[in-house]
């Protein structure tokens, strides 16, 4: 560490330990000692071998950053305190966020519902419209650079190659600005862009929130290239999110809609409505059949990190599922079921190896003690406002998707679970998707170790006639990832049959 980390920045910053990193330094969370309170500090990282021409240019890019950024005030934009230099480099000083950004939430959660992506996306339009207006473009709008704080707000952060329209770049010609898969055709095309290259990007980033995965994939090369000459991939699980988004997308700035109109257009989704983009000219708006319910909520609660149980990252494959065998008729779901009665105490308490108290909520319910937990939650579509508004078929389809997503696999994630004593985030390593035959009328199970290999937990999806459920058991004692994941089928179908007689 170097000798000024040691100590204060300009006599009042006391650093305190590392926030994170990333491609152009580090942030810390640090103590003003004039105004009392926390901030978060980011610091410059000059890579080794740089020369004074390549050095100067980085350390403008950090002070232009904190010009803009000072220049925007707005609820959606990191505030700005203070800007330094010290030992050669610049330190940024900057309200502190308690939270995470929006490509964690993906990585962690998995695809968000669409009229809770369709909120974020009119949230950071105002938020776009605020810098525009300051004749600011953003130019790296992508899932890290919005943040969703633990208060509920969602900011834009990160302006560090953002510039004034009327600034010529500071960047070496031909040098990229930007993250593949999130720049707008015309710049990648070689032009300067502008506000529709920054409503662009914001669409990529929807896209990617609501899809879990991003519009373009491969190699940087290979997205860049599907960028200019492609049409991205259409959204399977945005329901009406889907055909602003394609707009939005466009490859011709001038066939995307402008940002009040786009913002209309996500307030309407939000708000439960369907968009009618067919004629080019205005816009005309389905009014909602019912009234909206704030999908937001559950966002923000994860946010906080006080979700009842984890929610596992969502992966993109291309194996289709396997069916297991109906052992009876199926049930039909047309009402509400209470999902609290569908695991006798017995079973729970034999699982859990102590009596735990049933919490409900809304279409789901946890049973936890300290070191293991169940949850138990019904499923449904983008299309669906309630799980049990399912029929069979779309049942059938939903599960399938949810397997494909699953699909691909080991991989990383980060998961926890406040009430069975993970409260701090761990680190997990997801496998694919394992067919359950027995289970229900078809079922899959995921598996979570640590990063050694052992157990965590395991995740089944199970439909049971027109009705998805999903089952998380975690026994952080477990002794190995086969017998816990038996438990936890065990456990699934025992739910199934609960759920049968509850039809």
């Amino acid at each position: 560490m170097a000798e000024s980390l040691r100590g204060t920045l300009a006599s009042r910053y006391h650093l305190l330990r590392p926030l994170g990193s990333g491609g152009m330094g580090t942030v810390w969370l640090a103590r003003d000692s004039v105004l009392d309170r926390e901030v978060a500090i980011k610091e410059l990282r000059l890579p080794d071998g740089l020369g004074e021409r390549e050095r100067a240019e980085l350390i403008a890019r950090v002070m232009r950053e904190a010009e803009v950024t000072a220049r925007v005030r707005h609820p959606g934009i990191v505030a700005l305190h203070d800007v330094l230099l010290q030992d050669g480099r610049p330190w940024i000083v900057m309200e502190l966020l308690h939270g995470h950004d929006l490509a964690r939430q993906i990585t962690a959660y998995g695809p968000m519902p669409y009229r809770q992506v369709a909120d974020l996306g009119a949230r950071l339009i105002e938020a776009l419209s605020a810098t525009h207006a300051a004749g600011v473009q953003h130019r790296d709008v992508k899932p890290g650079n919005v943040f969703l704080s633990a208060d509920g707000r969602v900011l834009l952060t990160d302006f560090g190659i953002a510039r004034p329209a009327d600034q010529r770049s500071i960047t070496e010609a031909g040098l990229l600005v930007g993250s593949p898969g999130f720049i707008a055709p015309e710049r990648l095309a070689g032009e300067p862009g502008g506000p529709a290259a920054d409503l662009w990007s914001l669409a990529a980033t929807l896209y990617t929130a609501v899809e879990g995965v991003a519009p373009y994939q491969g190699s940087h090369s290979e997205v860049i290239r599907a960028t200019l000459t492609q049409a991205p991939r259409p959204p399977v699980l945005a329901g009406p999110l889907g055909p602003v988004l394609t707009r939005m997308m466009a490859r011709d700035p001038a066939a995307r809609p402008d940002a009040a109109a786009a913002l209309a257009l996500l307030r309407q989704v939000a708000d439960g409505g369907t968009p009618d983009l067919g004629a080019r000219r205005g816009l005309v708006i389905e009014p909602p059949r019912r009234r909206a319910r704030w999908w937001y909520a559950a966002g923000a609660v994860a946010v906080a990190g006080v979700a009842a149980a984890v929610a596992v990252a969502f992966s993109v494959g291309a194996d289709e599922p396997s069916r297991g065998p109906v052992h009876r008729v199926s049930p039909t779901f047309n009402s509400a079921v209470d999902l609290c009665r569908a695991l006798p105490p017995e079973e729970v308490r034999r699982m859990l190896g102590a009596p735990a108290q049933a919490r409900p909520g809304e279409a789901s319910c946890q049973w936890a003690v300290k070191g293991a937990g169940i949850a138990l939650s019904a499923e449904t579509d983008s299309d669906t406002p309630e799980p049990w508004a399912l029929d069979t078929a779309s049942a059938h389809t939903l599960l399938e998707g949810l397997r494909r997503q699953y699909a691909s696999g080991p991989r990383d994630l980060d998961w926890i679970w406040y009430e069975i004593g993970l409260d701090r985030r761990s680190q997990a390593i997801e496998s694919a998707a394992r067919d359950v035959p027995d289970a229900a009328d078809e079922a899959f199970a995921v598996d979570l170790t640590t990063p050694e290999g052992k157990a965590q937990a395991t995740v089944v999806y199970f439909r049971l006639g027109d009705l998805v459920a999903r089952l998380q058991y975690a026994d952080l004692d477990a002794e190995s990832p086969a017998g816990l994941r038996d438990r936890a089928v065990a456990a699934a179908a025992s739910a199934a049959e609960g759920l049968r007689g509850l039809a």
